[in-house]
């Protein structure tokens, strides 16, 4: 891949801020920026040594002071792009960022595309591309869980693990391709007992990262919480208490939310999605009976499913409502007993360990009207999806990871189940080449300008 020879510059700041950043990023960066700065003790930017700070100021063709900023330059190859790259900040003023941008265009530099600069620290080899997609779910990261997620992916870790996992094939695909050249001679150049060792540690390890995509992307994008239960169990009032807000209608007559009502709440770091589903019950009434049917639809799709019950209910209607929930083994269930400022609390307490010690999910006794009362549901929530993301937990999060991994792993079972069925060496080779072209696509080191375009064309400019 060829690094572009012009140099880019854009706004990299936010807006709104008392200070804003201006990069540049190419090989005339420097130069273009000593067109328009006038360092404090006269000295061009070029002749300071790099990442040291220097105070001045921005002039336009009259010599008119536009902004007093500072300005550091960084020598290629030791920048973000691998690019010689200079960044000003000034103050954050809207006109002042706009005409340092004018005055660097005019002086030779050009707009920079959205993504520009990661991509050339991408072609440049100082990220990886999923490193590089990494980069856009940190800018975009609203929790600590999607930071870490993003944070550990930057880090490279299982990017490495796949390097070495596809230089391994490359050298047994090699070996592979000896055998067919000597095809007469019947000889075998690849160890199969190695052969089979690799193929089943990729297998492996694919296998868990497809597998955790659900969870990945959960995470990313805010964990799906459906609240469900029959009419009137207190379904809006927990939104609300959850919220701190009166989001939802709340009212004694049955039936009143008959549309999906959802809302984002970061707890200890994780952002849940809360949706608040019409209540489950038999009805004549075709607006309800739409809200149902919508409850149904969130209801599959929901990570966590909380079902709000009476505490004056019984055993056996809880239970009876749990198995018309007909969750998936994948899906995690909390029970809440609400209203128990309208009933016994040592009864409350007998049914809450009944039906913990049956079904084995956590069970919150709580008045959703009483200030207060979620805290121990919301502090469940919080550690329990939080505690396991480490430093070192990695997690697909990525659509376009999960579509290449999952073929990547057809392609490997069956490069080793034809080991295994002792078929023709070209049958190998050819699952083995296609697992190499997978993983090689997901790094990157196996790409097109097709794929670039959609993927950096996603991000924001002057990143």
């Amino acid at each position: 891949m060829s690094v572009s020879d012009t140099t880019i510059a854009a706004i990299s700041s936010g807006r709104g801020g008392a200070i804003a950043l201006i990069r540049l990023s190419g090989p005339q960066a420097v130069a273009i920026t000593d067109t328009v700065f006038r360092n404090a003790a006269h000295k061009p930017l070029a002749t300071l040594p790099p990442a040291m700070l220097s105070f001045g100021r921005i002039v336009n063709e009259k010599n008119e002071i536009i902004d007093e900023v500072m300005a550091v330059w960084f020598q290629a190859p030791r920048s973000y792009t691998g690019e010689n790259m200079v960044e000003i900040s000034c103050h954050g003023s809207s006109y002042i960022q706009q005409t340092i941008l004018a005055l660097l265009i005019n002086a030779g530099a050009q707009m920079a595309a959205p993504g520009e600069f990661t991509q050339r620290a991408y072609l440049n080899g100082k990220l990886d591309l999923v490193q590089a997609e990494a980069v856009a779910d940190l800018i975009a990261s609203d929790s600590r869980a999607s930071h870490r997620l993003a944070m550990n992916q930057m880090r490279g870790g299982y990017s490495k693990e796949f390097s070495d996992l596809r230089s391994q094939l490359l050298d047994l695909a090699a070996l592979l391709e000896l055998e067919l050249d000597f095809s007469e001679e019947d000889v075998e150049f690849a160890n199969r007992t190695q052969l089979k060792d690799v193929l089943e540690t990729i297998l492996k390890r694919i296998e868990k990262l497809t597998n955790s995509f659900q969870k990945g992307n959960a995470l990313k994008n805010g964990i799906p919480v459906a609240i469900v239960g029959h009419p009137n169990a207190g379904k809006s009032t927990l939104l609300n208490a959850l919220l701190k807000e009166d989001r939802a209608i709340v009212s004694d007559i049955a039936g009143t939310t008959r549309d999906v009502i959802e809302e984002t709440v970061n707890i200890n770091g994780t952002s849940f999605r809360f949706i608040d589903t019409a209540g489950i019950r038999k009805t004549e009434d075709t607006l309800e009976s739409l809200g149902i049917n919508r409850t149904f639809d969130r209801l599959k799709k929901a990570e966590i499913v909380i079902l709000v019950t009476e505490c004056s209910s019984s055993k056996d209607q809880i239970l009876q409502e749990v198995n018309d929930l007909s969750l998936t083994k994948e899906q995690s269930l909390i029970i809440i007993l609400n209203k128990v400022d309208l009933f016994s609390q040592e009864e409350a307490i007998k049914q809450k360990v009944s039906i913990e010690s049956t079904l084995n999910v956590p069970v919150f006794i709580l008045s959703a009207k009483r200030t207060g009362d979620t805290f121990d549901l919301e502090n469940y929530l919080g550690n329990h999806y939080t505690d396991e993301l480490t430093a070192e937990t990695v997690l697909i999060n990525n659509t376009r990871h999960y579509e290449i991994l999952t073929r990547a792993y057809q392609s490997t079972y069956s490069a080793l189940n034809a080991l295994k069925n002792r078929l023709p060496t070209d049958l190998i080779a050819q699952d083995i080449r296609e697992t190499i072209t997978q993983i090689g696509e997901l790094t990157g080191e196996i790409t097109n300008e097709d794929i670039l375009g959609t993927i950096f064309g996603k991000f924001c400019i002057g990143k």
